[in-house]
């Protein structure tokens, strides 16, 4: 597949504007996950996302909404529209507005006639604008589709990325194409920033804990963000110029001593950092401990088995669908983390009892240990109710399987 990655002049890239394009998206048949990611992945570098946008197959609304974000934006990210049929208008939509005329590009169409004659598929006509290229466009390889992307240099150094919209398309070329070329190119203002994952502690506590004066800052930004599973509090710096006309203080040592003060003022609920959930802390206890995993749950619909799923130490999830309306504080989850761990010969059972009605959620968690005489018992009552508070439940569920499992190995968590 043809390579040819133009060079436009200089520009800061610090601002961006996303666009999902299908009538799936806009007709409520389809989320739009792409803007999520993009938007933080844009943000960890320093980007400011000004817009995301979902707009149908309709050639006037793509064609309109393309040449607003080139007005307001120095990136535009597009998702979706890059199929062969008639309504994936996004390559015609961004011709018209730089004002080009696509072309099949000759490299590209032996690529696509190679994909096809391994699949032992005609190459119907049709496909063939997936191998159209404008002048000022760069396609970028897809491995796992048919649809390449474009990468287009407008005169004034701004940048527009056509991605597919399936999402095992969209992140390979993302993470591995654009984000080094966007890098290259001078992306973001050159902030470094760090996230804190925090456990059993609320958005309010942890605005009077840091104080005005810290997150009212200008350089570093200190901003929370609730989760379904974690807060959220996300440090970035830049550079600090100095007034006096010396060096400026680097972004670095900013975000470390600014990192550092959260940790003393939050200390006992960061759990960890960066995107580590909480199947990846189970995994990792589990590992230090040297133990294996069984769990038992009822009246959770399954959701912490859903949430461990990952996790290599688990040898067996039992997920009871009867007794739903069983009260947990008089369930034997005691009996069942040890029966749980007993019948699957591993060391450590986790049974959880939980119970959901219109206002909260109430349940009862043991976690049991060879060897050791008496489990360990939680009860625990949570303010959310229904699906989400059954997520919660497993969640609070981990939360307490990791600590038990921290303090047999010595082992108190990330720093």
């Amino acid at each position: 597949m043809p390579e040819d990655h133009r060079q436009s002049p200089a520009r800061p890239l610090r601002s961006a504007e996303l666009l999902a394009v299908g009538s799936e998206l806009t007709n409520g048949e389809t989320r739009d996950t792409n803007g999520g990611e993009l938007a933080a992945a844009l943000a960890a570098e320093g980007v400011s996302v000004r817009r995301i946008s979902a707009l149908p197959d309709d050639l006037a609304a793509v064609t309109a909404a393309f040449r607003g974000a080139l007005a307001a934006a120095d990136v535009v990210v597009a998702t979706g529209g890059l199929g062969p049929t008639p309504d994936d208008l996004t390559r015609e939509a961004v011709a018209a507005v730089v004002g080009e005329v696509p072309a099949v590009d000759p490299g590209l169409e032996a690529w696509l006639r190679g994909l096809f004659e391994k699949r032992g598929m005609p190459l119907l006509a049709v496909n063939l604008k997936q191998a159209w290229l404008i002048p000022s466009s760069t396609s970028i390889p897809n491995a796992n589709g048919t649809a390449p992307g474009w990468w287009v240099d407008r005169p004034d150094g701004r940048v527009v990325i056509l991605l597919p919209g399936p999402p095992r398309e969209m992140r390979p070329m993302w993470a591995s194409w654009v984000l080094p070329r966007l890098r290259e190119r001078g992306l973001g203002d050159g902030r470094l920033a760090r996230t804190l994952r925090l456990y059993g502690i609320g958005e309010s506590v942890v605005a009077d804990r840091l104080g005005d004066a810290m997150l009212r800052r200008a350089n570093p930004v200190v901003a929370t963000y609730a989760r379904a599973d974690w807060l959220d509090v996300r440090i970035s710096a830049v550079d600090e110029p100095d007034p006096a006309g010396g060096p400026p203080v680097p972004a670095r040592t900013i975000l470390d001593e600014t990192t550092e003060a959260v940790r003393a003022a939050l200390a006992e609920h960061v759990r960890t950092e960066g995107e580590t959930g909480w199947a990846d802390l189970v995994a990792g206890a589990a590992a230090a401990a040297d133990v294996r995993i069984a769990t038992f749950e009822i009246g959770t619909r399954g959701a912490l088995a859903a949430l461990l799923a990952s996790v290599p130490a688990v040898e067996r999830s039992v997920v009871s669908g009867g007794a739903r309306e069983a009260d947990p504080a008089s369930f034997p989850v005691e009996d069942e983390a040890a029966h749980a761990a007993r019948d699957a010969g591993v060391a450590v059972g986790c049974a959880v009892a939980a119970r959901t009605d219109a206002s909260h959620t109430v349940l009862r968690v043991a976690v049991s240990i060879a060897g050791e005489a008496e489990p360990s018992v939680m009860d625990l009552r949570l303010f959310q109710h229904g699906e989400h508070g059954l997520f919660r439940a497993a969640v609070a569920t981990a939360a307490f399987l990791l600590d038990v499992l921290e303090s047999r190995s010595g082992d108190p968590g990330p720093p």
